[in-house]
């Protein structure tokens, strides 16, 4: 079986969790089948992974239109392939007329959804509509859709109707469990600003509406003085939501002076030495698929401080690995909560509540147990290639 795997981001260019899935799954796959890779940016140095620049002509063009053109650019080469599976909406347009064009299956990974982030209009202006009619289109002309968690498949049966509920499976992250795990490097972590001595809680994640970030920032100022505040924080997607969280980091600044905010890109040895210190991962996403980062924190052994939305408590479970937040959410696929005071001061409680808890050490061990048991990349492979098996009948 080949099977051509289509994606924006592909080592080394991978910003989010839909890169991680994507350079884990390949790698897990290529142990069984054959895999092609083929993805956005510049040539990269790996047997069967081909790259796909934009092309020049369209560098003024929306976004949106310069994904397409890209996708476009693949169609023809996957000709001789099985099975095509593409990743995110920026892929989709490739996968579903790659599909259509060669005869061959289209299965789609979902990792996020277009009418469950409506914040992208302020993003990419008419570009979303766009996207939105790409992800749409391609869904309801694939032959099969993996969903990340439970959480997710509800969500695209929700969003699209229309889709037949039997094509839609639920194939849940994985998470690298030999490179994760909990790694002592107190000069590492020093290196970047945080006293591995202390008490310290983190956050890891984009900027984005989804993230949740400034209701971190706003419950923060009922954290203990001695607890630091560290902010694994980049990419912004508005100029907007940038300024929010600068805002409220000046805010808490005011009081607090151990509010450290990493704005750069950890490399994994970064990251695995800031979850191994921290005493508490703090989640506060309002949209999350599934949420590979917890499954990161988990399995460094750090107890877990998330809002019960998505797929989230498909992975912390709830005073064993750590604690999940309630929130009661508009409707409107904005996901905010219907009261952010509430929400703000429950999320607070929570990480006050995990901070005092004298079980800390039997909550780690218990993610770390929760990861190996339920989300390795071989389950995760085998799931997946069932799914082909399924497709191509």
């Amino acid at each position: 079986m080949r099977v051509d795997l289509i994606s924006k981001e592909y080592p080394p260019t991978i910003y989010g969790g839909a890169g991680v899935h994507v350079a884990e799954l390949v790698r897990v796959l290529r142990r069984h089948i054959e895999v092609k890779v083929r993805a956005f940016g510049s040539e990269r140095n790996e047997i069967d992974t081909f790259s796909y620049s934009q092309p020049a002509e369209f560098s003024s063009a929306n976004a949106a239109i310069q994904t397409m053109a890209t996708d476009l650019m693949m169609v023809s080469d996957v000709a001789g392939a099985d099975l095509v599976h593409s990743h995110t909406w920026y892929a989709n347009l490739a996968g579903d007329l790659a599909g259509k064009l060669h005869g061959i299956p289209h299965v789609i990974t979902a990792h996020s959804l277009e009418p469950l982030r409506p914040w992208k209009e302020e993003q990419l202006g008419g570009g979303y509509r766009v996207s939105s009619w790409i992800e749409r289109t391609a869904y309801e002309g694939a032959k099969a859709i993996i969903a990340v968690s439970d959480g997710m498949r509800k969500d695209i049966l929700r969003a699209y109707p229309q889709i037949d509920p039997a094509k839609v499976h639920m194939v849940h992250n994985g998470i690298d469990l030999d490179a994760f795990q909990s790694a002592n490097n107190p000069d590492l972590v020093r290196a970047n600003g945080v006293d591995p001595e202390k008490r310290s809680v983190v956050f890891v994640g984009r900027i984005t509406q989804q993230k949740g970030l400034p209701y971190l920032l706003k419950a923060a100022k009922e954290l203990p003085e001695d607890v630091q505040l560290v902010l694994c924080a980049g990419a912004p997607d508005t100029p907007e939501i940038l300024q929010t969280v600068t805002d409220l980091v000046l805010e808490l600044r005011k009081f607090r002076n151990n509010v450290i905010w990493i704005e750069k890109h950890l490399s994994r040895a970064e990251l695995i030495a800031m979850l191994s210190a921290a005493t508490v991962f703090a989640c506060p996403s309002i949209y999350e698929p599934l949420g590979i980062v917890n499954l990161e924190a988990m399995a460094c052994s750090t107890p877990v401080v998330a809002t019960a939305t998505g797929g989230i408590p498909e992975v912390v479970a709830d005073g064993e690995t750590g604690i999940l937040v309630p929130i009661e959410q508009l409707q409107d696929g904005s996901g905010k909560p219907l009261d952010e005071a509430k929400f703000v001061s429950d999320f607070a409680s929570a990480l006050n509540k995990m901070l005092a808890n004298s079980r800390l050490e039997e909550f780690g061990s218990a993610g770390r147990n929760r990861v190996e048991n339920y989300f390795s990349w071989d389950r995760i492979a085998d799931q997946t290639l069932e799914v082909y098996r399924k497709a191509l009948l």
